[in-house]
């Protein structure tokens, strides 16, 4: 044994070392209360693996997004960024920027646990690109029950005739119906929700995985518009410029009636210790009963250094774990990307959505199928159209149109 230890010793300073070397620098966006509590279990996590995680973190997607890329371009980027799996990474991987994972992904997850809508996302020519961390859905509408109690609202809307009705009930309360977030992006996710409200799952489908432009022409896109166009009545002189998480502040403190958004924003709830069917309540958007969703990843850029390398493999693993996906979807109030993940943890407004995905309820988002320079034109229109009360519904539907052009 006195032999041995010298050897053991030794071994040992050498995956000190080799667990040293496995650093990433990450970058993301995930800065609010609740998004911040969840990034940190996948850092805890990987930290507990042998990797180091230097965090870079910039406020708002678009301006993480414009960092991140201008340092790509540059040739130093970080070792891993959290994107939108979809077009916007493919394109880069086209690019030959990225490294694949794949060999990562098939260790950590076994077949057929990964939704083939999302498997095909994050594949390119038969390799794993992107290490998916949970699904959002962005056809959500959530509200505050004690609001609701004051305007005698007695359950949630599930038309956009109640919708109104029950907004012009909290104004007359001297509240704030809607708490809105006034960024393009915000009112980007509202205005497909009511989409899909009118129009239906099978032609939104067309619409925005097919480019069926017929479907804009139709009266159900247009009644779309006009809901989405009547809700500028029911927002605050505040809104506009308003982030995300400011706005479900209003919710929380019970000074806004309801936040037509993506369930991300369910984190902010649960670290601010609010409980779903007591203190606010969740329901899909108003006429809908589908979910749109998107699935949010880890993307791994070339870096040119074989210990990065290894870190995006660590990385990608830490992310795919099952106590990782559970963990990570209770905070960030998304649903976990593998589908054996016990979810009987987590909360009752997560419960309704994992129902929903068993019942293949689910359409994809314009960001996972379109290209991002269709998806901003898409967020050009409707922040201008929101902005804008005197802006004809004609002009703007030529101007949403027109956006897939760029394409």
């Amino acid at each position: 044994m006195r032999l041995l230890l010298p050897s053991l010793t030794a071994l040992l300073l050498v995956s000190a070392a080799q667990a040293q070397d496995l650093t990433a620098e990450v970058a993301h966006s995930w800065t609010s209360g609740g998004e911040a509590a969840a990034v940190k279990v996948i850092s805890d996590a990987f930290t507990a693996r042998g990797g180091k995680w230097v965090d870079w973190s910039v406020a708002g997607f678009e301006s993480a997004n414009a960092a991140y890329i201008s340092r790509l371009l540059a040739g130093d980027p970080p070792t891993a960024k959290t994107a939108v799996a979809g077009p916007e990474v493919t394109e880069l991987i086209a690019q030959g920027l990225m490294n694949d994972i794949d060999t990562a992904f098939h260790t950590a997850v076994p077949d057929g646990v990964v939704p083939q809508v999302v498997l095909d996302a994050i594949t390119v020519d038969g390799k794993v690109y992107m290490a998916p961390t949970g699904m959002h859905a962005g056809s959500w509408m959530f509200y505050s029950m004690p609001v609701f109690e004051k305007a005698g609202i007695t359950e949630a809307p599930t038309s956009w005739d109640e919708f109104f009705a029950a907004m012009d009930k909290i104004k007359a309360a001297g509240l704030v119906p809607i708490a809105w977030g006034g960024q393009s992006w915000q009112e980007g996710i509202v205005f497909h929700a009511v989409v899909l409200s009118t129009i239906g799952a099978e032609a939104f489908t067309r619409l925005y995985k097919d480019s069926d432009l017929s479907v804009i022409d139709t009266p159900e896109f247009a009644e779309a518009v006009n809901v989405f166009g009547r809700m500028r009545d029911y927002v605050d002189a505040g809104a506009a410029g308003r982030n995300w998480n400011d706005a479900t502040a209003m919710v929380i403190r019970d000074e806004a009636g309801v936040q037509l958004l993506s369930d991300f924003i369910k984190g902010e709830f649960t670290t601010a210790g609010e409980k779903p069917g007591v203190d606010y309540g969740c329901a899909l958007t108003p006429g809908t009963d589908s979910l749109i969703f998107l699935a949010d990843a880890f993307t791994f850029p070339k870096t040119g250094n074989a210990d990065e390398d290894k870190a995006q493999a660590l990385l990608a693993e830490t992310v795919l774990d099952p106590k990782v996906q559970a963990d990570f979807s209770a905070l960030k109030g998304s649903l976990p990307i593998r589908t054996d993940v016990d979810t009987s943890g987590l909360d009752a407004c997560a419960q309704k959505a994992v129902e929903l995905v068993k019942q293949d309820k689910i359409v994809p988002d314009a960001a996972m199928t379109l290209s991002p320079a269709i998806n901003g034109g898409f967020k050009d229109a409707v922040g201008a159209f929101f902005a804008d009360p005197s802006m004809t519904s004609e002009a703007f539907i030529e101007q949403y149109k027109a956006a897939f052009a760029n394409g």
